[in-house]
């Protein structure tokens, strides 16, 4: 095969450089868009003095057990990094992956999506170890995909539970769609069989000149398709973390005064974590409450209660956030200091 020399490839370049240009205000055409639609949609749906009142004689024991619990949930989510790194042979400290899982969280508070904060743990630990960026990769990759597993199973169980009980009208069937894309996408990246249909989307992911990073995390991924044991152990460790951080949201919305039992949140909580992925505003603005407003309404809840169950549900993330903001101003101001010293 040929390269390419010369004016070809500057031209493809200039062509990806200007497509790259004019999809970044596109995108942020649509993130106002969908911030506004929503925004629009809470205002329409809540009477925001009644809202303002509910929030400000908001139980504080139920609320502070539900940063109690996301709090809690850091260290063993680290400790199943720390396994997956070490299945890599990479070894790092549980201390600074729990470090690394804070400032990730407050990462998150100002990059689009949770994805984001899943982005920083990679630079993170890849400027720790140099030259395995693949395996790193691979690893947060696979914390997103057993976390997203370990959600839908969860959903699994809340549709089984829901069905006849609970009316949230298509939410359900909508649930019901990503279980079972969960499970197509789980063959894909660990089934050998999958590779052959894969290899037909190449020629898209050269030309989006994409193709070495996502080669690195999905081998990064795919080999762990022979730790079975581990797989099994961390899988399960995922499945009950998410089920008690679940009673987070559940928390939330007692602080409020919204009397309903965990058992919807089982079908909400899964929903909610999917709503959180779309990428076109910061940290879910907005979205987040619209569609906290759209489901619990749907149980009979008052729109004012449920816009304040998401808003504090949001208040528990910004608190999540905190002590990543609290490790990058004392790394700040140790970094500052010899200078100022030498002044």
């Amino acid at each position: 095969m040929i390269p390419e020399v010369g004016p070809s490839r500057a031209r493809r370049l200039r062509r990806l450089e200007w497509s790259a240009a004019r999809s970044r205000p596109v995108k942020a055409a649509l993130g106002l868009v969908v911030t506004a639609a929503c925004a629009a949609y809470i205002l329409w749906q809540i009477d925001v003095g009644r809202t303002l009142h509910i929030l400000g004689h908001a139980d504080l024991g139920s609320f502070f057990a539900a940063v109690a619990i996301m709090g809690a949930s850091v260290w063993p989510m680290a400790w199943r990094w720390q396994q997956l790194l070490r299945a890599q042979g990479i070894r790092d400290r549980l201390a600074w992956l729990v470090r690394a899982y804070f400032t990730a969280y407050t990462a998150g508070q100002v990059l689009p999506t949770s994805i984001g904060g899943d982005a920083w743990r990679i630079y993170e630990t890849h400027k720790r170890h140099p030259g395995r960026s693949g395996p790193v990769a691979g690893s947060v990759l696979l914390e997103r995909a057993l976390g997203g597993v370990a959600t839908l199973a969860l959903a699994a169980i809340g549709f089984a539970l829901a069905v006849g009980r609970y009316d949230v009208g298509g939410y359900l069937w909508v649930e019901l769609a990503f279980v079972v894309a969960a499970a197509l996408a789980g063959f894909a990246l660990f089934s050998r069989r999958a590779r052959g249909p894969l290899g037909r989307v190449l020629p898209l992911v050269r030309r989006l000149r994409v193709e070495r990073p996502l080669r690195a995390a999905y081998e990064g991924m795919h080999a762990y398709r022979e730790h079975g044991r581990l797989m099994v152990g961390v899988m399960l460790l995922t499945l009950g973390v998410q089920a008690v951080r679940v009673l987070a949201i559940w928390l939330a919305g007692r602080s409020v005064g919204v009397e309903l039992s965990p058992r919807p949140y089982y079908v909400m909580g899964p929903l909610l974590f999917l709503v959180m992925l779309v990428p076109f505003t910061i940290n879910g603005l907005a979205v987040r409450e619209a569609f906290f407003v759209s489901f619990l309404t749907q149980l009979h809840v008052s729109a004012d209660r449920a816009f304040a169950t998401g808003f504090l549900f949001f208040v528990v993330t910004i608190a999540l956030a905190l002590p990543g903001a609290g490790i990058w101003a004392w790394q700040s101001l140790r970094t500052a200091s010899p200078s100022v010293g030498h002044g």
